[in-house]
């Protein structure tokens, strides 16, 4: 089992899902052994009560550190703003809504050891037999379009980089994530072609995963995300991931 463990969870107007999350994150951890073990909630300049409630949860349970962006700055500032202030030996980033059980975690950590990888990645793609409930079916089409251009513009192998479930040694995620560009939602891409580019092993693993309504990916952000594969071959050859 992983001695120490940090969970980051970006968060932005999630006052309804954040208390059960923090709930079911917190039981999951006490029951798990670790030496140390401690939760991130970045607030992403939410408008709502969410910065309260990750506040609240703060002060009753020492385990829970509540991180605030400088205003809503996206997804990827989120989880790298996460990334870079964890403490434990991995870390592990969860969407919000828990679409994937963090139970799923032990997937990903055996995995890691038994083929020496510093990161491990969930995924929808590799045993869709796994998904319990299935996004919108033209959601998840545009989804699997958006992988085949990922294969085709960056070289990546993975046929899922969107499951908001990964997890890092966090040594090569303070290396991955401060040449991170990208704030939104293509910072996926961005982060398994940067950690493949320092030469740090990847697997992705096949995992649970349940759609949960009141995404927060808009039409106009899913569009522009298709362009993301792009701006990472443009940030390559300007040689920002130095």
């Amino acid at each position: 089992m992983i001695r120490s463990i940090s969970i980051v969870i970006p968060a932005y107007n999630e006052e309804k899902r954040l208390p059960a999350t923090l709930e079911r994150v917190h039981c999951y951890l006490s029951r798990g052994g670790w030496e140390f073990s401690e939760v991130l909630v970045v607030d992403d300049g939410s408008r709502d009560g969410t910065a309260a409630i990750a506040e609240d949860f703060a002060a009753r349970k020492p385990s829970i550190r509540v991180l605030r962006n400088p205003g809503n700055r996206g997804k990827g500032y989120s989880v790298r703003h996460g990334m870079l202030e964890a403490k434990g030996e991995w870390t592990l980033f969860s969407d919000a809504d828990l679409s994937s059980p963090l139970e799923e975690l032990e997937k990903l950590w055996s995995a890691a050891q038994e083929t020496g990888a510093q990161v491990a990645i969930g995924s929808r793609a590799l045993d869709r037999s796994l998904i319990g409930v299935h996004q919108p079916i033209l959601r998840e089409s545009a989804g699997k379009m958006f992988n085949l251009a990922v294969r085709a513009v960056t070289g990546l192998p993975f046929w899922d980089t969107q499951c908001g479930f990964k997890l890092f040694q966090t040594g090569a995620a303070r290396d991955i994530f401060r040449r991170q560009q990208l704030e939104r939602f293509g910072f996926d891409v961005e982060v398994l072609f940067i950690a493949r580019k320092l030469g740090y092993h990847v697997i992705e693993v096949p995992v649970r995963w349940n759609d949960v309504a009141g995404t927060k990916v808009g039409t106009l952000s899913g569009l522009s995300a298709f362009l993301d594969p792009l701006r990472v071959r443009i940030n390559q050859l300007k040689g920002k991931y130095r």
